[in-house]
């Protein structure tokens, strides 16, 4: 893969928000290709980011996990694995993404960038593992450890706390039958994109009002969003408690 002179500086740029400097720039240019610049571009399957995102999935489960042990030592393996998916999943790997302004370094096809796709959490989330399966490419486990042991320092360090490993749809749950008397209704509304990668739209009822709505890879994340959406309303809206 040759590395142009704006590539160097864009992939530079990045390298100071990461925190992380690659001895191999194109291990990390690869990482921030998405399938729609290398189709547009006619360059080979293996130079878009799926690979690294393969490789980089099994990088972040084995460091979260490891590091989960570390810090709850006495946490039963039932306990750890909820603490796992609750730092380790798409909304959490989006924001992740967003806060060291990978969107903005991706190299996108035209149709992709047009639609948003810099603000996909599908994308960032892919993205993110895929840089972190060409750091592990880079410089070895110890290096991505290291780099996700800093990432995921303050989160870890949350999620000690009370409540921390409730989803959205748990607690909307909760408060939707204190103060409803009713559990929410998922309707999955249409599921669009290719094969490989669809996207699921889910509303969610409340006594047959729609209160939120959410996308997501899964019809899974779909119902979180739906959920988290609905709890953001309930939560800054008025409410009288009759009783």
């Amino acid at each position: 893969m040759v590395l142009t002179f704006e590539d160097k500086k864009r992939l530079k740029s990045f390298e100071k928000k990461l925190g992380y400097k690659f001895k191999r720039k194109e291990h990390l240019k690869r990482a921030l290709t998405h399938k729609s610049f290398a189709n547009e571009m006619r360059m080979p399957s293996i130079e878009h980011n799926e690979r690294y995102e393969y490789l980089g999935d099994a990088v972040l489960e084995l460091s979260v996990s490891h590091m989960l042990m570390e810090r709850f030592p006495e946490h039963p393996e039932g306990e750890l694995s909820k603490l796992r998916a609750a730092v380790v999943n798409e909304a959490q790997l989006a924001e992740l993404a967003v806060k060291i302004g990978l969107g903005d370094f991706l190299y996108l096809g035209k149709g992709e960038d047009g639609t948003g796709g810099r603000e996909k959490p599908s994308l960032l989330s892919d993205a993110f593992e895929a840089v972190l399966g060409a750091v592990y490419l880079d410089r070895g486990f110890k290096k991505s450890f290291e780099l996700l042991a800093r990432i995921y320092d303050s989160i870890l360090e949350r999620a000690g706390g009370v409540g921390f490993v409730k989803d959205y749809k748990t607690r909307l749950q909760e408060v939707s039958q204190s103060r409803f008397k009713e559990v929410p209704r998922y309707k999955l509304v249409r599921t669009f994109g290719p094969d490989h990668r669809k996207t699921f739209e889910v509303t969610l009822f409340i006594n047959g009002e729609s209160l939120g709505s959410g996308t997501g890879g899964s019809k899974k994340a779909a119902e979180q969003e739906a959920a988290r959406d609905a709890l953001v309303k309930l939560e800054t809206a008025p409410y009288d408690d009759e009783e």
